[in-house]
């Protein structure tokens, strides 16, 4: 039985490819030019993919750049500030800006109200003029023209009796300058304009204020030269000075010491 199975059981040869059979000049062509088709199919959407077409990019471009702009002419020019907080009892809190001249600024509060409490709204500057001033505000709203260049306060302060226990006051705050604060709803039915003459005019009015933000930082730049200026020759004069002085005093020791030296009639 074992010496049957064992002679059932014969090695299979190794499979060897066929290479006496070689595919003529026409197969070869063929599949030359198939192969270079799905190299091109394949190149094609990879290129798809990876980059978009050319009027798609450009597009894009664009809206980027105008965005660009849009976003710097409004960070330049107008400027908003909303926000809301909380008002601790017998507290003060305030908003500080750096303001040019003759910009028109707007704002309007709301501040919840609490029983035996009362809220102030105050608008200052440096110098200590009031531009605003509401006792026991609510809600409402206020509006300035900036008379120069400060640094403009806004200050809410909480005032509370002794006999009443004080709660937090939730104040919300919307203050526009600039382009932002002026209302051109308004102006446009004041003067029955169109709303493309209200574009312009907007338009108008943020050109503007950007000359007038450029003029004012060359003013600036001016100053600041100037003070440099002035520093580098006060530097310089007090430099010349502290030589002369060195001079002085060493010319001075030399002719102590001379002198000391020959009453002790160490030299002659």
């Amino acid at each position: 039985m074992k010496e049957a199975a064992a002679a059932r059981l014969v090695p299979l040869a190794p499979f060897r490819r066929d290479t006496s059979r070689k595919p003529t000049g026409g197969q070869v062509d063929t599949i030359f030019l198939i192969k270079r088709q799905e190299r091109k199919k394949s190149c094609h959407k990879y290129r798809k993919v990876r980059y978009p077409s050319k009027p798609a990019f450009c597009n894009t471009a664009i809206m980027r750049s105008w965005s660009a702009s849009a976003f710097l002419v409004m960070a330049l020019v107008g400027r908003a500030c909303s926000l809301m907080f909380h008002l601790e009892p017998n507290s003060r809190k305030c908003l500080k800006e750096e303001i040019t001249k003759g910009v028109l600024v707007s704002g309007e509060y709301d501040i919840q109200k609490q029983h035996g409490q009362t809220v102030d709204l105050v608008v200052v500057d440096n110098n200590g003029h009031h531009f605003y001033n509401k006792e026991n505000a609510e809600a409402g709203k206020f509006a300035f023209t900036t008379d120069g260049y400060n640094v403009y306060e806004l200050c809410v302060i909480s005032r509370v009796p002794p006999n009443v226990r004080g709660l937090k006051h939730e104040v919300s705050l919307s203050v526009k300058h600039g382009s932002e604060a002026k209302s051109y709803d308004e102006l446009a039915k004041a003067n029955k304009l169109a709303p493309l003459e209200v574009e312009l005019k907007r338009l108008e009015d943020l050109s503007l204020n950007i000359v007038q933000d450029f003029a004012y930082m060359r003013t600036r730049e001016e100053e600041m030269r100037d003070t440099n200026e002035s520093t580098n020759s006060r530097v310089l004069y007090f430099s010349i000075f502290s030589m002369l002085c060195l001079l002085g005093l060493a010319t001075w020791q030399v002719l102590y010491l001379r002198k000391f030296f020959k009453s002790k009639k160490l030299i002659e």
